[in-house]
């Protein structure tokens, strides 16, 4: 026991209740990757431990609380495979019971109006900078008689909290934390508006929402001790503290957009995996010996905060896509094909492609997907391998390509599209020794056909195996558009 306040153990099984996280974003922007792991840690822990996660919306700043912000952190959750439990809640619905509280405090003499200018509170702070001191409030309304009170003027509700002793908590994370009191404000409730401060709002909604468990970045480890001294005044349990620290770059500086502070829906817009970012996320603060791919169910069964390092995680773009071709060389071809399309709305140029995703073209990208996945690092590289299924006739050349195709060479290739077609079957077994014998005709190396026909095919210079390609592709679509690069020697 500290001041009256009982310290608990790091040991989950100490408290009776049911676990309880929460993630309380507020929607004046994205979702960013930060809050994104956040949100992860709170629903692995939660599942972890059999308890609950819920949702809640810290809406009340509402400047800059927008619907669009809410709807981008509703879908960046649910693209990411975030789940909570419930319906959203909605901070600002409920002030009315912010602001009951703050009555009852009042009652009971935890709390007081301050009648203090904002000329008195710029001295005071002026004079606290001079002096050194932390606390910017010199607490002149704490105790005065309201009788005093200037006429016309709207006060603020502030909390009388304690002037001696210390404040403690055990934070699942950082460990024993104490701040003396006598450092400490007396925290405002309730600006001269009527409306409830942050402090009071996320207090009463924890407590009316049986929170057990409040996981969050570190920036939040002074409130923890203001936010006590509420819950110590208002006589309600206080639930476990985890502080985890911050994401910083690569280079160990504090994340920017340059080292990947981007909005998950930015992520998506790569074209990574949403397994693959969580699974990179869960391994930023938090290790579980020396394994880095996790499964979903891996990652519940494992997870727990004391494994959670109280260095800052440092965020590597390198590492994210190494991981991401990890997982698309393991995602079955059907479920990446899935996932391509459902990527597609997002990409440049992806919902061009969505309106001609037709079964023919989805059979095609399916047949090419073993010989594209182990390519690409990215849905966005997967997309651009299949750029010589997606093609129409006739299709495109890329400059580097265009002089492969020469008079002799587009000859050769209206020849060997007869062959092609002639062919009994349609297979890279049967494909092979009609190209080697029409190369030897040539007088030719096979090589010296090979790249030709797959600047035909493709367009490039580069491609997955040409007897892959030509099968994937069909024997009509193939011959096609070698013809078209005949019927263009012939035009010429």
């Amino acid at each position: 026991m500290i001041n009256g306040r009982q310290l608990f153990s790091n040991d989950p099984a100490d408290m009776s209740d049911p676990v309880v996280t929460r993630f309380a974003p507020s929607p004046t922007g994205f979702l960013h990757i930060g809050g994104a792991r956040t949100a992860l840690f709170n629903w692995l822990y939660a599942r972890a431990t059999g308890g609950k996660m819920l949702l809640r919306i810290e809406d009340t700043d509402r400047e800059r609380s927008t619907d669009a912000a809410i709807d981008a952190i509703l879908d960046g959750l649910s693209w990411l495979g975030i789940t909570w439990d419930g319906e959203a809640i909605y901070q600002f619905a409920r002030a009315e019971r912010h602001r009951a509280v703050v009555e009852q405090l009042l009652a009971a003499g935890r709390a007081y109006r301050c009648y203090a200018s904002p000329e008195e509170l710029a001295d005071m702070r002026e004079a606290a900078r001079r002096e050194g001191r932390s606390k910017l409030y010199d607490g002149r309304w704490r105790d005065r008689d309201p009788a005093e009170a200037p006429a016309g003027v709207r006060p603020v509700i502030r909390l009388k909290a304690p002037l001696e002793g210390e404040t403690v908590i055990e934070d699942l994370v950082q460990g024993r934390v104490t701040w003396q009191n006598k450092d400490l404000d007396d925290l405002v409730l309730l600006r001269s508006d009527g409306t409830p401060t942050y402090m009071l709002a996320v207090v009463v909604d924890d407590h009316d929402m049986a929170v057990t468990h409040v996981i969050r970045g570190d920036d939040h480890l002074t409130n923890a001790a203001r936010q006590t001294h509420i819950y110590d005044a208002m006589g309600w349990q206080v639930p476990r503290f985890a502080h985890i620290p911050l994401i910083h770059g690569a280079d160990g500086a504090k994340l920017s957009k340059r080292h990947g502070a981007l909005g998950v829906d930015a992520y998506r817009a790569m074209g990574y995996l949403p397994a693959a970012l969580r699974n990179y996320l869960v391994r930023l603060g938090w290790s579980h010996g020396d394994q880095e791919i996790f499964s979903t169910e891996e990652m519940v069964a494992a997870f727990d905060v004391s494994r959670i390092g109280r260095s800052a995680a440092r965020f590597d773009f390198a590492k994210l896509e190494s991981l991401n071709g990890h997982y698309m060389r393991t995602t079955a071809d059907a479920d990446l094909l899935a996932a391509l399309e459902a990527a597609l709305p997002f990409f440049p140029g992806g919902p061009a492609v969505a309106a001609r995703l037709d079964a023919p073209l989805r059979d095609r990208l399916l047949a090419a997907m073993p010989g594209l996945k182990d390519r690409a690092k990215t849905l966005i590289d997967l997309l651009n391998g299949a750029a010589f299924v997606l093609a129409e006739r006739p299709i495109a050349l890329e400059d580097k390509a265009k002089a492969l195709l020469t008079q002799e060479a587009r000859a050769l290739l209206a020849t060997l599209a007869d062959e092609f077609e002639a062919a009994e079957t349609w297979s890279a077994e049967a494909l092979e020794p009609i190209m080697r014998a029409h190369a030897e005709r040539a007088g030719l190396k096979l090589g010296q056909v090979a790249q030709p026909l797959r600047v035909a095919l493709t367009g490039r210079t580069t491609s997955p195996g040409i007897f892959d390609v030509l099968v994937v592709l069909g024997r009509a679509e193939s011959v096609g558009r070698m013809r078209d690069q005949g019927a263009a020697a012939a035009a010429a």
